[in-house]
């Protein structure tokens, strides 16, 4: 009954067809990650389960983002009250997210070491990378803090910000989505580097210094965004649309109409748009009042409505 209800028969016939392929492009990930996955999946005993791992760095995201809730509820910790957060938190922040990080990195390695590779065991693994895109996000806002008047990031820029990394996400699975191939974003690489190591900093030398100036008056964090929204507009966009411009001069594009490759696009969007009006219009400044609640909610939704693209076809 469950199959009938959620997962349509030519859904459940494109599982028996559907055959994994990405691209990964990225210097630092070639180049520098790689050789370590590689060193590191052989430690990985053979009788554990790629969905094991998935798992497992995904818990340690979990753990992580709590913790810090713990400390820092409603993201002013590190800037009216410094100190509040413990500097062995910090640790631990950058300790989970290199784990993670590792886990959702080997994870398919040892799928296929195992030969246990299979279209749910991908769609079970970016499933939980579609929620925990969003988790990694809200976990660094407590570093940079809300904004106090002199420093830190307000909550509507959280939202925005937030938006656009899952705007990322989804631009690169609606390309998966067209073209048959998951060309992996050069962003998600970098972004795991900084944020192991912007945990590392604040916890050598105290969150203060995300509260002074670096250079020409500008904040770390005003470095961060700049690069977030540079390669955002200039990067992972346009490469999208390059492959599946490219895909589309092959003829090897999965959609055979304008339509049928623009729908995924919808309900993503239409998400962002009711969420954006009720940020705008709520009449008891939900976001300001609750910003942890309605960022995790915002991840939470754009996660069950995102999965959808991932079912084979």
């Amino acid at each position: 009954m469950w199959r009938a209800r959620y997962v349509s028969a030519q859904q459940l016939a494109g599982f028996r067809h559907y055959k994994y392929s990405a691209v990964d492009t990225n210097p630092l990930s070639v180049y520098v990650m790689q050789p370590i996955w590689d060193k590191i999946i052989k430690i990985v005993p053979l009788w554990i389960a790629p969905n094991v791992l998935t798992f497992s760095g995904f818990v340690m995201i979990l753990v992580n983002y709590f913790l810090i809730s713990f400390y820092d509820w409603d993201y002013t910790a590190s800037g009216t009250s410094p100190g509040l957060v413990p500097t062995w938190v910090w640790v631990f922040s950058a300790f989970t997210t290199f784990c993670a990080y590792t886990l959702d990195s080997i994870d398919g390695k040892h799928a296929r070491r195992t030969q246990s590779s299979s279209p749910l065991g991908e769609l079970f693994d970016h499933g939980l990378d579609s929620w925990a895109t969003s988790i990694f996000l809200l976990s660094f806002f407590s570093v940079s803090s809300r904004d106090n008047g002199k420093t830190g990031v307000s909550v509507y820029t959280m939202y925005i910000y937030l938006s656009i990394v899952l705007f990322n996400f989804m631009c690169s699975h609606w390309e998966k989505y067209n073209t048959g191939v998951l060309f992996l974003p050069w962003g998600y690489d970098l972004s795991q580097v900084v944020l192991i190591a912007a945990y590392l900093l604040t916890g050598a030398v105290g969150v203060e210094v995300w509260h002074k100036p670096l250079l020409f008056g500008y904040y770390i964090t005003d470095v961060l965004v700049i690069l977030l929204i540079g390669s955002s507009l200039f990067l992972s966009f346009p490469q999208t649309l390059y492959n599946i411009h490219r895909a589309h001069l092959k003829k090897t594009l999965k959609n055979g109409s304008l339509y049928e490759g623009l729908l995924p696009l919808v309900s993503p969007l239409l998400l962002f748009v009711l969420l954006t009006v009720w940020v705008v219009l709520s009449p008891g400044n939900i976001l300001a009042k609750q910003p942890r609640l309605f960022l995790w909610m915002v991840g939470v939704a754009f996660s069950n409505v995102i999965r959808t693209v991932y079912l084979p076809k």
